[in-house]
């Protein structure tokens, strides 16, 4: 097992990876930017280094600047959380050409898996079920071609990242070059490649992910499915497990088809296959984030594994104690991401100090997150400042427990989006679990906290 591990990364994910590495006996090396210099996860951690300014450019995405804090103090092993380097080959191998390990998958797979259009051809070689698109990167004039055979509404993807951004909804021809060029110029500005490609819009649709560990003794352990269909220009605000879309054979069939991509890739570490679910019941593979989701705490809320502690063991070499299907699997785990945005202006991201900070307490909640009271919530980086999370016996008693939990949470300080999460989990549809990914474009003027908002 490692000695001494630095944590590339901030926030609540940095707070979470340090906790679980003191848990395994094992020193946290912190890195932060000056405008992080007051942060919780510099306060836990056993040391820290400062690698830069502010803009995440010159911090937590210098490669340089993060493998001098690992040589300097004498790293053995680089967790980078989620976000910022954690799905980039060339950090892979920079910590490899300096005897680093790096917490997560090999840098060939990672590259192939970063390359969308590669992925799914990838996954076609696996037997996975893909969705009708382009087989690989599409020019403006085959994007064209490609919609016209496909039929509108279509998705315009970035080849080379996630997280929404890149990505464009087109649903008529006119409509097409404007569209691309937004989407293109924006994929160059998040992943530094304009590439895209085409997909069919399957609508309505389910979004739904399975969550994978894999060892390096051949162990291939698929841990449940998670549903993420609540989400905001492409970005999700809500996930829960057990998903209420799902029977066993549909999640026996997906479990399956993450299990022959595993294999078929050579894939090590966490993982997660994302898919979409017809209303049909048919689903096809979406993208691998070859990473630490946001959303892990769901999983780990109903089977009982620490995702952390199992990625950092794999690491360092260590055996999954078996292959298959996580098991027993109980009871139903929400999570709600709580932001610093302002719905009522479009979800825009809202800077400031946290005045207030009182996280709700009680028999199954867990607040996962970096701030306190007089915490200041920096423009430079990402808008989540909580995750929280409720496990109970049923779906009815965890959405129950959800929203005691929400009014419970206090936050003065910055607009948040804890009324809205309010909103929508005593909403008709998502009690009865029959919403989909287009549930806030349809019913977002119904929920009171988005009243007049456009």
């Amino acid at each position: 097992m490692f000695e001494r591990v630095l944590v590339a990364n901030r926030g609540e994910i940095a707070v979470r990876v340090i906790r679980a590495l003191h848990e395994l006996g094992i020193e946290a090396v912190a890195v932060y930017s000056t405008a992080d210099e007051h942060s919780l996860h510099v306060r836990l951690a056993d040391r820290s280094v400062r690698i830069g300014p502010p803009a995440a450019a010159d911090s937590y995405l210098s490669i340089p600047a993060l493998i001098a804090a690992a040589e300097t103090t004498g790293c053995e092993a680089v967790h980078p959380g989620y976000g910022f380097l954690s799905e980039n080959a060339d950090f892979v191998r920079a910590c490899e050409d300096n005897d680093v390990v790096f917490i997560g998958p090999p840098a060939d797979v990672m590259e192939r898996m970063g390359d969308k259009a590669r992925a799914k051809a990838e996954m076609r070689a696996a037997g996975v079920p893909l969705v009708p698109g382009t087989e690989g990167v599409a020019a403006p004039e085959d994007a064209r071609a490609a919609a016209e055979e496909l039929g509108f509404p279509v998705l315009l993807k970035a080849a080379a990242g996630g997280g929404g951004k890149g990505m464009r909804v087109v649903t008529e021809t006119g409509g097409l070059h404007d569209a691309y060029q937004r989407a293109s110029a924006e994929a160059q500005a998040a992943f530094g490649d304009g590439s895209l490609y085409v997909e069919k819009v399957i609508t309505p649709a389910r979004h739904v992910e399975i969550q994978v560990l894999c060892d390096q003794h051949g162990h291939i352990l698929t841990c449940g499915e998670r549903e993420c269909s609540i989400q905001r220009r492409h970005q999700k605000l809500i996930e829960e497990s057990p998903s209420p879309a799902l029977d066993d054979e549909l999640r026996e069939e997906m479990e399956s088809a993450a299990e022959r991509a595993c294999e078929h890739i050579g894939y090590r570490n966490a993982g997660t296959f994302e898919f979409l679910v017809g209303p049909d019941g048919s689903f096809s593979f979406i993208e691998l984030n070859a990473r630490l989701q946001v959303e892990h705490p769901v999983t780990e809320g109903v089977v009982g594994i620490d995702i952390v502690r199992q990625q950092i063991r794999i690491a360092a070499g260590e055996r999954l104690a078996h292959g298959g299907r996580a098991g027993p699997r109980n009871g139903h785990a929400i999570e709600l991401r709580i932001n610093a945005e302002d719905p009522s202006r479009g979800f825009a991201p809202a800077p400031g100090l946290i005045e207030r900070f009182r996280p709700p307490l009680g028999p199954g909640v867990r607040v996962d997150t970096f701030v306190e009271e007089g915490t200041t919530i920096t423009p430079y980086y990402d808008s989540l400042i909580a995750k929280l999370i409720v496990v109970d016996g049923t779906r009815r008693l965890a959405i129950e427990r959800a929203r005691r939990a929400l009014r419970e949470f206090e936050i003065v300080g910055v607009p948040t989006t804890l009324e809205v999460l309010d909103d929508i989990v005593d909403s008709d549809e998502f009690r009865s679990g029959e919403y989909s990914t287009s549930f806030l474009e349809e019913a977002g003027a119904r929920l009171p906290a988005l009243a007049g908002t456009s």
